[in-house]
């Protein structure tokens, strides 16, 4: 497997973050896969170099990238405007850069990554993405489901796959199944069963864990050549 290639993203007031582009390496599905990690990790972290290599083995051009924060060795993440504008300077450059994000760009993220790819979306119709593939959607703060994360999810009106462990403390599938059923295009919903906020299991079992992450790795793939297709 090839290792990843370092992009440099250009943001405002001379500041610049770094992606890394994992190509494909297989059945090439002419489809690139842009992922923002979660609050509290970057695109280094174990689970996003993991699901990046996965994925490019299975045929994406998958690129991960850092907030601005993350890049700068700080822990609390920026406030939602500087987010959602590393997010677009992420999405250019990878449009500039990466031809099968010319023909077919899908956005999303862990956690924090995907929820702020979310509202890029929703904030501009005419953005060039097929989908959003969103790994544990954060609806609410750990309890405080009063504190929802969801009325901007009307305004995107793409095809969304959302992927949600059963004892996510962040949404819990029962939680966002009325909101999909709300939304048009209807999110396809995928539950990971014993799954937490990253998917880990219940009971430490490596090759469990392993399976689990592998499904999941595959359904995305899946419904990414599914989409294309429609």
């Amino acid at each position: 497997m090839k290792n990843p290639s370092e992009l440099r993203i250009q943001l405002t007031a001379g500041a610049a973050t770094t992606a890394l582009a994992y190509p494909a390496s297989a059945r090439l599905l002419g489809a690139t896969l842009l992922l923002g990690h979660g609050a509290g990790a970057g695109q280094r972290s174990a689970f996003m170099i993991d699901f990046a290599r996965a994925l490019s083995a299975l045929g994406l051009d998958v690129v991960t990238f850092n907030f601005l924060y993350i890049e700068q060795g700080r822990r609390i993440p920026d406030r939602g405007p500087a987010l959602e504008a590393c997010y677009r300077a992420a999405i250019d450059a990878v449009r500039g850069t990466v031809p099968s994000a010319r023909r077919f760009l899908f956005i999303g993220g862990k956690s924090m990554g995907g929820r702020i790819a979310t509202q890029v979306a929703a904030a501009d119709s005419s953005l060039p993405i097929k989908g959003l593939v969103l790994l544990g959607y954060p609806l609410h703060p750990p309890g405080r489901p009063d504190q929802r994360r969801d009325k901007h999810l009307r305004e995107i009106g793409r095809p969304m796959l959302i992927i949600q462990g059963s004892r996510d403390a962040f949404g819990l599938p029962a939680e966002l199944t009325p909101l999909v059923a709300s939304l048009q295009p209807a999110p396809s919903l995928d539950v990971v069963a014993n799954g937490d906020h990253s998917f880990k299991l219940l009971r430490k079992d490596p090759a469990a864990q392993a399976a689990v992450y592998a499904h999941t790795q595959r359904r995305i793939a899946a419904w990414i050549a599914s989409t294309i297709q429609l």
